[in-house]
């Protein structure tokens, strides 16, 4: 791709894009209705300042907006630039085409520079001070071109994927719409519900919490007002999947009113096998299939650099760590490092590392 670029809206993904793109050596163009965004995300390098005394003629126009005016801002792009493509990169892909499709005034023949998008990547943090230009590296970004999109514009949108390092993915709006509602939409709003359960509960039941709760709730922290508009937009293939669930919240609370009837036992230990057999459909690392892994516990002092030498340590021994996490020790200094590795290194990694002065839990 040579640009230039014009990235309408400055966002943490706007920017992000801006970013990367520059990176590359292509000309970026940044707008954004927040006057204070925009310089912000020039300041950082992502592209620079949108000037409209300037005959802009972009060869790509990516729409960063968000999804409630989506849409809006695609169909005022093809109009304000009718030689450019116009992706977009929002969240929801079938309710912006949809609407696309219905306006007035929009010529229908437009629509063939169209292009819906999705990158599967993001931060905690918002804002063009939280971009990266690595954001995408490695990361899904779904292609939802509809039935006029043209194979130029398809082939434009997916080089803009490839410059920024992405793993593209082709999926019809309808098919990205369904996956997102499970694997993204979904998780979302469970989080929420069981965040929302902790509310009035005592600080002293909250000190006994453990990764667990922290692992299942830490997406409960997203933007309320982000959300809104994404499961309205997505809420007939979320609607359904949350009937599914909620047979089987039924059936649970059920089994749960007589623990001791017969059959109840059977049943419980049925749901979670149920969902022993969901998580282990997830993909593994890198996408590849899903592997059972060994993890290990390691107490290291709460104090700089005991985290640092364990890996440093571990990696002397010649295993690779395929994941991490980490939780603390109630009211002890003590933090406790849970490393995953292969089966097979279990046993060896666990001996090294007690030689060498490590407390493993065993």
């Amino acid at each position: 791709m040579s640009g230039p670029v014009l990235v309408l809206g400055s966002g943490l993904l706007g920017a992000s894009i801006g970013l990367g793109l520059r990176a590359r050596g292509i000309d970026v163009v940044v707008s954004d209705p927040s006057p204070t965004a925009q310089a912000v995300a020039v300041d950082i390098g992502a592209g620079r300042a949108f000037n409209k005394a300037e005959a802009l003629a972009p060869q790509l126009v990516v729409v960063a907006a968000p999804p409630d005016v989506t849409a809006q801002v695609v169909a005022d792009a093809l109009t304000g630039y009718p030689s450019a493509v116009v992706v977009d990169i929002a969240s929801v892909k079938g309710a912006i085409l949809a609407e696309l499709q219905a306006m007035d005034g929009l010529p229908q023949d437009s629509l063939s520079r169209y292009v819906g998008t999705h990158p599967m990547a993001g931060r905690e943090l918002s804002g063009p001070a939280a971009a990266r230009g690595e954001l995408f590296n490695s990361m899904p970004w779904v292609l939802c071109a509809s039935e006029a999109s043209s194979a130029h514009a398809v082939k434009v949108a997916h080089s803009l994927a490839i410059d920024l390092d992405a793993v593209v993915f082709r999926f019809t709006p309808d098919e990205h719409d369904g996956a997102v509602a499970l694997v993204s939409h979904l998780p979302q709003l469970m989080s929420s519900l069981v965040a929302s359960r902790l509310a009035e509960t005592p600080a002293s039941s909250l000190s006994l919490a453990g990764n667990g709760l922290r692992d299942v709730t830490r997406i409960a922290a997203s933007d309320p007002s982000l959300w809104v508009q994404i499961l309205g937009a997505n809420a007939p293939k979320l609607l359904e999947i949350m009937k599914g669930v909620r047979t089987d919240l039924d059936r649970l609370i059920n089994t749960l009113s007589a623990p001791t009837a017969p059959g109840a036992r059977l049943d419980l230990a049925q749901l979670m096998t149920e969902g022993n057999e969901g998580q282990s459909r997830i993909p593994g690392k890198h996408g590849g299939p899903a592997q059972q892994y060994s993890w290990l516990t390691v107490l290291v002092d709460d104090r700089p650099g005991q985290i640092a030498s364990l890996l440093t340590e571990i990696g002397e021994i010649g295993v690779n760590v395929e994941d991490l996490r980490m939780d603390h020790s109630a009211g002890l200094q003590v933090g406790m490092v849970e490393i995953s590795v292969l089966p097979a290194k279990r046993a060896g990694l666990v001996e090294d590392l007690m030689e060498r002065g490590w407390k493993v839990v065993q």
